[in-house]
């Protein structure tokens, strides 16, 4: 069986990654935190004769090619005073920024496939959305024996937000979960 070959560049020079960092906008510190990195790593790179190499290497080369992919990866600040994280494994889905006492929600998806999209093709889901949303990442109200449920998991009373904080939204059948930020 042959064995596959890429034309990817195995190195990259100082002054390559300058430009890419510059045509990003980018200071070095911000991109360390993008190619997952310090950003005394950033400055070696920079200043240091010696080309890199490495997987470093293939990422920088996506960003020349593909500069939106830094903003679109990118966390935005936090609007609203609850932020939920909607992940599938360790890979973040979509984020969720939510004011509950004006009943207003923004996401933000970083996935293209719509299964795995905390509302799928919906871009600004209305609040009652969002309450359906948190519902299904929670046994249902119906259930039998539900009281005894909430007193294993020390939720005093039926709230979706209580119940994930300490179930993580986690169903048996799946990997997705939700991490919650105040």
């Amino acid at each position: 069986m042959a064995r596959e070959v890429y034309a990817m560049a195995e190195r990259i020079t100082a002054e390559e990654i300058r430009e890419i960092r510059k045509k990003l906008r980018l200071t070095q510190a911000v991109f360390a935190e993008l190619v997952n990195v310090s950003k005394k790593t950033v400055e070696r790179w920079e200043s240091g004769g010696a080309e890199v190499t490495g997987p470093v290497v293939t990422l920088i080369r996506m960003l020349q090619a593909y500069p939106e992919f830094e903003q679109r990866m990118r966390i935005p600040d936090k609007v609203y005073p609850l932020r939920l994280w909607y992940m599938y494994r360790n890979e973040a889905c979509t984020l969720l920024d939510v004011d509950e006492r004006r009943q207003k929600v923004r996401i933000y998806n970083y996935t293209d496939d719509l299964l795995f999209r905390a509302f799928g093709r919906t871009e600004h889901p209305t609040y009652q959305q969002y309450e359906e949303f948190m519902e299904s990442r929670c046994f249902p109200r119906s259930r039998d024996k539900m009281k005894l449920q909430l007193a294993e998991l020390g939720v005093p009373f039926y709230d979706t937000l209580l119940i994930i904080e300490k179930t993580e939204g986690r169903m048996a059948d799946d990997e997705f979960w939700i991490r919650i930020e105040r």
